[in-house]
């Protein structure tokens, strides 16, 4: 069999980077949900053909991420509410599986790496800063995952994940940063402890508090939205 030339293997991982910049535009927010990729201004940016940039396109959404609709084009993804909900009850039930088994196989050296994340989000909460919060966020739950050594789960909930990123960064504000930070300090706190009732709980509750905020914020965002159309019509 003959060995693959430099050429050959960057025309297979090409398709895999420009993914992976798509994925952080739309998880930063910079593409935001029902954003239109164009497709000839995304590929002179990037620098790329528009095959890779195709390619990149079906890995995005397999992963969740856009949408392709016939005869106009690929799509950010725009999750309605009740789909989101879903959703977060979905991963409650999976983090509930997660804390139980880590409190079980945990060691000291995993605990400590936990705990360094948990302090970092501490240290973001009270800088007030999202962006780097959000990151070790979305870090911390997905070492996590990794460490529950379950390969199916961790796919399964890392699409999750990404259909509710723009959502999930939406939620941040200083109030609840602080309170995402006691919460995860419980978690880890109860994993270390090896009570696997406790962790489960607290992963699972954690969650459910997400998806309470989550509906909290499209509430607010419609009531707000519904004024401003008053308005403009007054």
């Amino acid at each position: 069999m003959s060995t693959p030339t430099i050429a050959q293997l960057q025309g297979t991982s090409l398709p895999s980077l420009v993914q992976t910049e798509i994925e952080r535009m739309i998880l930063s927010g910079e593409l935001g949900a029902g954003a239109k990729l164009p497709e000839a201004a995304l590929a002179a940016q990037l620098g790329v053909s528009r095959g890779p940039l195709r390619e990149a396109f079906r890995m995005l959404e397999q992963a969740g991420l856009v949408r392709t609709e016939k005869n106009r084009g690929v799509f950010v993804r725009e999750l309605p509410i009740a789909e989101v909900l879903e959703i977060f009850e979905v991963r409650a039930m999976m983090d509930q599986y997660v804390g139980r088994k880590l409190a079980t196989t945990l060691k000291a050296p995993e605990v400590r790496e936990l705990r360094k994340l948990v302090d970092a989000m501490d240290s973001a909460a009270k800088a007030s800063d999202a962006n780097d919060f959000h990151q070790l966020n979305l870090q911390l739950h997905d070492r996590l995952l990794e460490l529950a050594g379950n390969a199916k789960l961790t796919a399964t909930y890392r699409k999750l994940i990404n259909e509710l990123s723009l959502h999930r960064r939406q939620n941040l504000t200083a109030e609840s940063m602080a309170i995402y930070a006691r919460e995860h300090r419980q978690i880890v706190k109860a994993i270390a402890a090896g009570d696997a009732e406790a962790a489960g709980d607290a992963m699972f509750q954690h969650t459910m508090n997400s998806r309470e905020r989550t509906l909290q914020n499209h509430v607010k965002a419609q009531q707000a939205q519904g004024a401003a159309n008053v308005a403009h019509l007054g």
